[in-house]
């Protein structure tokens, strides 16, 4: 006689199913590729460390792995609990292969990242000098500190920001510890960027507490970039203008427009993070406004080329009001460049033109 099935039979199946169902989604994950792990050591091999990685299974350390950890096994002892990365979920033995090299660099970027949001302070003797600013090393990893980040007792302070001068100067720091919090860790290049300037938040955020937006302040140029200049507000304080805030004209190098010690008006435009970012441009007559109500979309005007950039050319019609005209115009950069010269002159046809946020866009006129 064929059995057959009640309902109550089919509802323990599908209790039992359930509670099967429940049970694996409570257990433990499989740690994944690159997870950090943690377990006790269980044999220490001639060229192999086993680890328990209860109730995963077992980890090994072996090959290239364990080579490269050599200096670290060393010490370790059998009962030790260590972490570990992953770098094979599991390999043909069944085993889950583990880098204790690299569960060292992921936890000393772990830490660098800590560091960088408590700002601790740390005490760091400068190895090297460059062009740019000072290298340093924290944990076996080498940092940058940007000349630009410096104090103003250590900035290099030469005379037409002549960089064998600046080098020669940051030079004299080699070999000199000082008190430096970490602002930026990019793991995948292996950077640490430092900063000297920020190294006592409280005291700072007292210092920019007595400033407000819209101020303008009377500066001294204490440090001039590619990408800016840096004004000293007061002692202890500096603020950066940024190159796009120096002129309404087009501004290329700083350095032609500033020297060290320079006394410079500016306005202050934010205040962000205990940093402030001043304006010199903002103290002078908007060139833009003179033509607000008088040109428009549509409007056909003359105009000197005065830079190329990688979306097209820039157009000038008065010093400090520039317009755009793209490359897809033309068909592509090389083309753009073989119909406009720098310095030359031409029609050009208004495509877009938004004074108050200084945007104009431009369209070529043939001949």
């Amino acid at each position: 006689m064929k059995a057959t099935q009640t309902k109550s039979d089919l509802a323990e199946v599908v209790v039992h199913d359930s509670v099967l169902k429940i049970l694996v989604d409570k257990g433990p994950t499989t740690p994944e590729k690159d997870q950090l792990v943690e377990g006790p050591v269980i044999s220490i091999m001639k060229s192999s460390v086993y680890v328990d990685l209860a109730p995963f299974g077992t980890g090994i350390i072996y090959g290239r792995e364990f080579i490269s950890a050599r200096d670290i096994i060393k010490k370790i002892n059998i009962g030790d609990t260590i972490k570990a990365k992953v770098v094979e979920t599991e390999n043909e033995d069944g085993y889950i292969e583990l880098s204790l090299k690299e569960a060292k660099q992921a936890l000393i970027w772990s830490d660098a990242e800590k560091a960088i949001k408590s700002k601790t302070v740390l005490d760091i003797p400068v190895k090297e000098a460059n062009k740019g600013g000072l290298i340093l090393e924290w944990q076996g990893i080498a940092g940058f500190l940007p000349a630009s980040q410096l104090k103003s007792e250590h900035y290099p302070r030469v005379e037409d920001s002549d960089k064998e001068k600046i080098l020669k100067e940051l030079r004299k720091l080699v070999g000199k510890k000082l008190s430096v919090i970490m602002i930026s860790a990019l793991p995948k290049e292996g950077k640490l960027i430092f900063s000297e300037k920020d190294n006592n938040p409280e005291e700072r955020k007292e210092i920019v507490g007595k400033y407000t937006l819209g101020d303008e302040l009377e500066c001294t140029v204490a440090g001039i970039v590619d990408f800016g200049v840096f004004l000293k507000i007061e002692e202890g304080l500096e603020g950066l203008v940024h190159i796009s805030e120096i002129d309404w004209g087009l501004v290329d190098d700083p350095r032609q427009f500033f020297k060290i010690g320079d006394k410079v008006r500016a306005k202050i435009i934010e205040i962000k993070e205990g940093k402030i970012s001043l304006s010199i441009k903002a103290l002078k007559e908007n060139p833009w406004n003179e033509f607000d109500g008088k040109l428009k979309k549509g409007d056909i005007i003359s105009g000197v080329v005065i830079k190329f950039n990688k979306h097209g050319a820039l157009v000038s019609i008065k010093e400090g009001v520039a317009g755009l005209v793209h490359n897809s115009l033309f068909g592509g950069e090389s083309k753009l460049r073989e119909k406009l010269e720098l310095g030359k002159t031409y029609n050009f046809q208004i495509t877009l033109f938004e004074p108050k946020e200084q945007r104009m866009t431009l369209a070529f006129l043939e001949k």
